[in-house]
């Protein structure tokens, strides 16, 4: 597995991220999954709510959250890739344009597997600005990547 990189943005504040929305959904070909990663407070379910609209939840209790075009799963609770199975994820998302998954980078393969084959992959990774901790709201970096098999 492998990554190539799309596109890069630094120093992204909580007011910039609908132009990331916007810029993410220009570089991205629906239907897509994008895999949403970062640490513990990255930003992650923040982007994602800005992503869907105002009408988005944290799923990490429920797992899965259907928006209409947006299916939005958190697999931080899942013990093993064996419980991606009984998500039934195929039917799920039929008539989906996008599937924004956060912490599904470690279940890449059955991911894969589970997905229709018209569907792109790509990943979006968060990471808090280091140099700006200082800062009161630290900035994020943000990378855009495609997802190859090597």
């Amino acid at each position: 597995m492998g990554k190539k990189l799309i596109r890069d943005w630094k120093k992204v504040y909580l007011s910039d991220l609908s132009y990331i929305v916007f810029e993410l959904k220009e570089q991205t070909r629906p239907p897509c999954m994008v895999l949403v990663e970062g640490v513990l407070g990255a930003g992650k379910t923040t982007f994602i709510k800005q992503f869907v609209g105002d009408q988005a939840t944290s799923p990490t209790y429920s797992i899965l959250h259907d928006y209409t075009t947006i299916l939005h799963a958190d697999f931080y609770r899942l013990k093993d890739s064996d419980e991606l199975y009984t998500l039934e994820l195929a039917s799920q998302l039929e008539d989906k344009q996008y599937f924004m998954v956060e912490w599904g980078e470690k279940y890449i393969r059955r991911l894969v597997k589970e997905l229709p084959e018209s569907f792109q992959v790509y990943f979006l990774d968060i990471e808090i600005n280091k140099l700006a901790n200082h800062e009161e709201m630290a900035s994020r970096n943000f990378s855009l990547s495609s997802w190859t098999e090597d």
